[in-house]
């Protein structure tokens, strides 16, 4: 996942290094939840289960081989390009240390992050409606929100 530029300044200087140590020396260039393989289309059921080509098999979100009882549905096959990221378990760019860092592809990386991502979309509506209740007319808010208004029409 690309660092945002005003976040830059809190990851260290030789972050790439330690990321590539995280990812390819550690991890083996796979996902450390699901073992989902770096640089590679990957089948998947869209609930976790994905298709391990390298191994014939089909695996789990955590990664374990399951066996699919049902019939699978070709037209419900996805693929997805899987590209791990070295992913902070606290959440803090600033805690560097091994047992913090998690070589992680997309999927476990946006799962992992998920209550993080529901904070910072709150954060910044809160903050966009301080900003205008602080800076806005309430009577000129009060008038553009009764002219988007739907009419409603009582039988």
């Amino acid at each position: 996942m690309p660092i945002r530029p005003e976040n830059r300044w809190l990851y260290p200087i030789d972050w790439p290094q330690v990321s590539d140590a995280i990812r390819f020396g550690r991890a083996g260039a796979r996902c450390e939840r699901c073992a989902r393989p770096h640089r590679r289309f990957v089948a998947h059921l869209g609930d976790g289960r994905w298709w391990d080509a390298g191994a014939g098999c089909w695996r789990s979100a955590r990664g374990r081989r399951v066996a699919v009882r049902d019939r699978v549905d070709l037209a419900g096959v996805r693929t997805t390009y899987v590209v791990l990221a070295c992913a902070h378990l606290d959440h803090d760019p600033g805690h560097n240390m091994p047992g913090n860092l998690a070589a992680l592809c997309q999927r476990c990386h946006m799962l992992h992050d998920a209550a993080e991502h529901r904070w910072q979309r709150w954060w910044n509506a809160f903050r966009l409606r301080a900003l205008r209740d602080l800076y806005e007319d309430p009577r000129l808010t009060h008038e553009r929100h009764l002219r988007r208004a739907p009419i409603t029409r009582g039988f």
